[in-house]
């Protein structure tokens, strides 16, 4: 217990409530860019993961992420199962008690899941993501989290870095998600956001708790926190600015839709590189950002699949990007290896690997656990349930109740 740190307790525990505040930020952030007859159902895919991963991460999901590997470095033990073995004292080399550790790592398991829900919105039954997100979380995201942040993962010691979660939670979630989109097919009428209201407070909550997503992430309240906090905001900043710019240039109009956007692929690109990067770097990853991530979500149109709330154009592409630039900018000066701008190749190597490796896995369980469920549950509601909106066929509820004066439209 003498090895126990009190600052560092204290930050770690305001960092993991941070985190948690992200998840009901997305219910929000989502929640406005659907149909008012969907808003209920797109809340209940983000505060339903708060309820089933939690359950799923005491059970089994911290043991298979950060027991010690089973070999190969591909998954962790069972020694954690049930919490076993997670107490008060701190692991080796830490300065926060154990138990703290699992609870931060936690609020990261639960909202990569919900991540996935804006490509599959309005249109999934909800028996079918019940099931999707626990074996999401227990056999692509538990085994990825464990090949960069775990004993012995093999991403992990080819040295890949990721700070926070580039990779592990945006990338992998992100590359999931276009395949949901892919295997149910397109909504059959789609409509406008009912509330940007309700997505511009939850970008707003988003940006607020990514700073323990990020800053918690250097696990201490040192000097490494406060650079990551400080390059968390301005790479979104800078985001936020640059899409901002390039959909007035193609568009003619800024968006409100558009800054929200830009800032959470802010947000996503800098959260590998978060601690390992100078803040000119972070600022330069956010201007990068704004319009690939804007370019990816446009591209959509064209190749014509339907990822509701862009979470691949995002996610996917955001995570991807800050991780392939992470290999580029890092640098030894700012805590991180010195990447391919100061002349070292391999860091930038395996950044890529890793990208590839959590694609592909990802892609190819993904597409087996949806292809399982659609054939014993099936995936999609029926066409009645979607034009007649999810809140009432799913929840036997209301987001609003219509036909007032003011009542809103879809």
């Amino acid at each position: 217990m003498d090895a126990l740190n009190q600052a560092d307790t204290a930050w770690l525990m305001v960092s993991c409530a941070l985190v948690m505040l992200m998840t009901p930020g997305l219910a929000l952030f989502y929640g406005g860019m659907v149909g008012s007859k969907n808003v209920l159902s797109s809340f209940m895919h983000s505060f339903i993961a708060l309820g089933i991963i939690t359950l799923q991460w005491v059970v089994i999901g911290y043991s298979l992420s950060f027991g010690s590997d089973m070999g190969g470095g591909l998954i962790g033990g069972f020694e954690y199962a049930f919490l076993n073995g997670v107490g008060l004292e701190p692991q080796e080399g830490s300065t926060i008690p154990h138990i703290l550790f699992m609870a931060f790592q936690m609020m990261f398991a639960i909202i990569t899941p919900a991540l996935i829900s804006g490509a599959i919105a309005e249109r999934m039954k909800f028996s079918a993501y019940f099931l999707f997100i626990i074996l999401w979380a227990t056999l692509v995201y538990d085994p990825i989290c464990h090949w960069v942040w775990g004993p012995d993962g093999w991403l992990g010691a080819r040295g890949a870095l990721d700070f926070a979660g580039g990779t592990v939670v945006h990338h992998s979630s992100g590359a999931a998600a276009l395949v949901c989109a892919l295997v149910l097919g397109r909504r059959t009428r789609p409509g406008p956001p009912h509330n940007l209201t309700l997505t511009l407070l939850g970008a707003g909550m988003l940006w607020f708790g990514w700073f323990g997503f990020n800053a918690g992430s250097a696990l201490a309240s040192n000097e490494n926190a406060a650079l990551a906090l400080v390059n968390t905001h301005l790479a979104a900043g800078a985001a936020a600015f640059a899409w901002a710019i390039v959909e007035w240039i193609k568009q003619g109009k800024p968006t409100a839709l558009g800054v929200a956007s830009g800032l959470v692929a802010g947000l996503v690109c800098i959260t590998p590189a978060a601690g390992f990067v100078g803040p000119t770097s972070a600022v330069i990853m956010g201007l990068v950002a704004g319009p690939v991530c804007y370019g990816a979500v446009m591209l959509k149109g064209r190749l014509g699949y339907d990822d509701a709330l862009d979470a691949f154009g995002i996610h996917g592409v955001g995570g991807a990007l800050g991780a392939i630039l992470t290999g580029v900018f890092a640098a030894e000066v700012w805590g991180g290896t010195n990447g391919l701008i100061d002349g070292n190749s391999e860091l930038f190597v395996e950044n890529i690997i890793g990208v590839l490796a959590a694609a592909a896995y990802s892609v190819v369980v993904t597409f087996v656990i949806l292809k399982v469920l659609d054939a014993t549950l099936g995936l999609r509601v029926s066409n009645d349930e979607e034009s007649e909106g999810l809140d009432t066929n799913l929840h036997g509820e209301e987001g609003y109740h219509m036909g007032g004066a003011g009542a809103l439209t879809e």
